[in-house]
């Protein structure tokens, strides 16, 4: 495998997790109101922990890309807006 290869391999490992990324704290400013962190906060937040589910999903499952993956990826990128935005508790 050339690096080009493994590069573009990579990218599309941790391309969900980015578009996750990207797409969360604009909707949840949406459904649960404006917080008190910065959007840019939020999906440096969500690109970390979605980069770190689809690793181990990755490991766990031996192949890349299943739907169980992707939806852990949902999952726990939906319960890290909600924790992030303080649990939805009024402020």
């Amino acid at each position: 495998m050339t690096a080009w290869l493994l590069i573009l391999h990579l990218l599309n490992l941790v391309l969900p997790a980015l578009a996750m990324a990207m797409f969360m704290p604009w909707a949840g400013r949406w459904v649960m109101g404006p917080g008190r962190h910065r959007v840019l906060w939020h999906m440096a937040w969500h690109a970390l922990v979605g980069v770190l589910v689809l690793s181990v999903g990755l490991v766990l499952q031996d192949n890349d890309g299943t739907m169980a993956t992707y939806g852990a990826l949902v999952l726990v990128a939906g319960s890290l807006e909600w924790l992030l935005r303080r649990g939805g508790s009024r402020q």
